[in-house]
C-alpha cells in the first residue's frame, strides 16, 4: 500500500511538473514579440519568480515590470545610468564578437554564457590540441583561484563547459559584481627606449601572447593591435608621435608555439629637445576593445 501511494505521489509531482512547464511553454508562445526578446536577453539573470510573475500579468502591464526589473538591480540609483544594464549587453555584445561557433550567436554558448555572468576572466589559458588532462582542443579560465575548463569534445570549434566548472558557475556568481570596466585585470605590455645615435633611439614593445584575445576566422586565429605613442619635451612640446595598426592571423600551431612567448614590436623614433622626456604608450587589442597605457621618463 505504501508503495502504492508512493508512486501515486511520485506520478502525481511528475504529472504537476510536466503540466507546468507545459503552460509556462504556452505562455511563452502567446508572447508579443518585445516580450519575447526580453525574456530571451535576461535568461542568464532572471529568476524563476520573476519569470513566472511576468508570464502572469496582462500584457499592458509587461513594460511596468521590465523597467522595474532593471531598477531592482542598479546599483547606483540616484544617477541617469543603470550600470548593472549597460554592462549586462555590453557582454553579451563582447560574447558575441568573441565566441561565435559555426553560426550559432556567442551568447548563446558555453563560453558566451560565463562571460556575461563572470565578466572577463583573470586570466586565460589556450590548448588548441589539448594538455595533460585533456586530449582535445581547451581553454581554461581563470577567475580568483579558481579554474573554468571549456572542451572542444567533438572537434567541431564548439566548446562545451566541464560538468565540475558548471558546478563552481553559481558560487563565482555570488562573489561577482555586475560593474562597468570590471572583469579582470588590463591587458599588460613592457615598453622599452635604447639609445641608437644622437636624436634617435629604438622603441620597443613587448606584449605577451597570452594576454591577447584573438577571433577565431576559419582555420586561423586573428586580430588587430592598435599602437600609439607621443613624446612630449621638458616643456611638454610633443617632440615626436607614431601610431599604426598591426595585424595578427596565427594558426593553431603558431598560437601553441608562441603562446608562452611575446609580441614584439619595435619603432625607431626621432627625439630632439629638452630632458627630461615623457613617453605615453597606449596599446588597444581590437578584438577585445580594451586599452592599456603606460608612461616613461627618461632622458636623452
Amino acid at each position: 500500500m505504501n508503495k502504492e501511494r508512493a508512486l501515486y505521489f511520485g506520478s502525481l509531482a511528475l504529472f504537476l511538473l510536466l503540466f507546468n512547464a507545459c503552460a509556462s511553454s504556452k505562455q511563452e508562445k502567446s508572447l508579443d514579440s518585445s516580450s519575447e526578446q526580453f525574456l530571451s536577453q535576461v535568461r542568464y539573470i532572471i529568476t524563476d519568480q520573476e519569470r513566472k510573475i511576468f508570464l502572469e500579468l496582462p500584457p499592458s502591464e509587461r513594460e511596468k515590470f521590465i523597467e522595474e526589473f532593471w531598477k531592482r538591480r542598479d546599483p547606483t540609483p540616484e544617477t541617469p545610468e543603470n550600470e548593472f544594464k549597460t554592462e549586462y549587453f555590453r557582454r553579451i555584445r563582447q560574447a558575441n564578437q568573441y565566441f561565435n561557433e559555426r553560426g550559432r550567436p556567442g551568447w548563446l554558448t558555453d563560453r558566451g554564457r560565463v562571460w556575461i555572468i563572470l565578466g572577463r576572466p583573470d586570466e586565460r589559458e589556450l590548448y588548441p590540441y589539448g594538455n595533460e588532462l585533456y586530449l582535445r582542443p581547451v581553454e581554461i579560465w581563470y577567475y580568483r583561484s579558481e579554474r573554468i575548463i571549456f572542451v572542444d569534445q567533438f572537434l567541431t570549434g564548439q566548446y562545451e563547459l566541464e560538468p565540475l566548472s558548471a558546478e563552481k558557475i553559481p558560487d563565482l556568481t555570488k562573489q561577482t559584481e555586475v560593474e562597468e570596466g570590471k572583469g579582470g585585470p588590463t591587458m599588460d605590455f613592457e615598453v622599452n627606449l635604447s639609445r641608437v645615435e644622437e636624436g634617435k633611439g629604438l622603441i620597443k614593445i613587448s606584449l605577451p601572447y597570452n594576454q591577447i584575445w584573438f577571433q577565431t576566422e576559419k582555420n586561423n586565429f586573428a586580430t588587430t593591435i592598435d599602437l600609439q605613442i607621443v613624446i612630449e619635451d621638458s616643456a611638454k612640446k610633443k617632440v615626436w608621435k607614431f601610431s599604426k595598426s598591426y595585424s595578427l592571423s596565427l594558426t593553431a600551431d603558431e598560437l601553441k608555439e608562441k603562446f608562452d612567448q611575446n609580441y614584439l614590436i619595435e619603432i625607431p623614433a626621432e627625439i630632439k629637445g629638452l630632458s627630461p622626456f615623457i613617453m605615453s604608450v597606449v596599446v588597444e587589442n581590437k578584438t577585445e576593445k580594451k586599452k592599456a597605457a603606460k608612461k616613461l621618463q627618461f632622458e636623452f
